[in-house]
């Protein structure tokens, strides 16, 4: 599926790709609008309306912004993300393809929405750091990866070909994005969140283990 020869930056996006996203699902709609309703003393019928105020945001900045929502909502959101980071983890056979990615020749970068500070929370408990060359977050260049914006200021502090780039996400319309920017090399996943069902990508392959995509030394699982 991939000519490794071909390639000489992989960008990989955190959180459904790298990480399972059922800590993020968790939090957002269930762990941070009870606490919320607890916290602020309000009926649970609350929680309804906070999830609808969050999904609202989806796709900007603010969606994935902390600091942001830990303003608007009058919480410590970071201390709130503390209390269930034990179910902050590796996607399956993540620690593998970055291994070997680590002993291969390609430069990689992490290409995330996550801004600093759950970046700072998740990034001592995983132990990504360890196997990533650079890591740039859509907070640091003021736009979103599902914006075409993005790739044109990752370029900016990242230089790369797109040609001989391959980039992996969860998120179709980030996917998108980069398709249009002319990434080449493009794979989805298909069971971002471990507790929910895997899912079908319309316009992009979609992986189920990375160790389908590694040189023929490596079969898939």
């Amino acid at each position: 599926m991939i000519d490794w020869r071909a390639i000489d930056t992989v960008l990989l996006d955190m959180d459904g790709t790298l990480l399972d996203l059922h800590f993020d699902s968790h939090f957002w709609l269930e762990h941070l609008p009870r606490r919320y309703v607890e916290l602020h003393r309000l009926d649970d019928s609350t929680q309804h309306e906070i999830r609808a105020r969050i999904i609202r945001e989806q796709g900007t900045l603010n969606w994935y912004s902390l600091a942001y929502w830990s303003r608007e909502l009058g919480i410590d959101v970071v201390a709130l993300k503390r209390e269930v980071q034990h179910l902050i983890g590796l996607r399956s056979d993540a620690l593998d393809f970055l291994q070997w990615l680590k002993r291969s020749h390609p430069r990689v970068v992490l290409a995330t929405n996550a801004d600093r500070e759950s970046l700072a929370l998740k990034l001592p408990l995983t132990g990504l750091e360890d196997y990533l060359d650079a890591i740039v977050s859509s907070a640091d260049v003021g736009t979103p990866k599902e914006a075409p914006e993005f790739w044109f200021a990752l370029q900016e502090v990242e230089r790369f070909d797109p040609q001989r780039t391959l980039f992996i996400d969860d998120n179709p319309a980030v996917l998108e994005s980069a398709r249009e920017y002319g990434i080449r090399y493009l794979l989805g996943i298909k069971q971002p969140d471990s507790q929910r069902p895997e899912r079908e990508l319309e316009e992009f392959i979609a992986l189920d283990h990375f160790a389908s995509i590694l040189p023929g030394e490596h079969p898939p699982v």
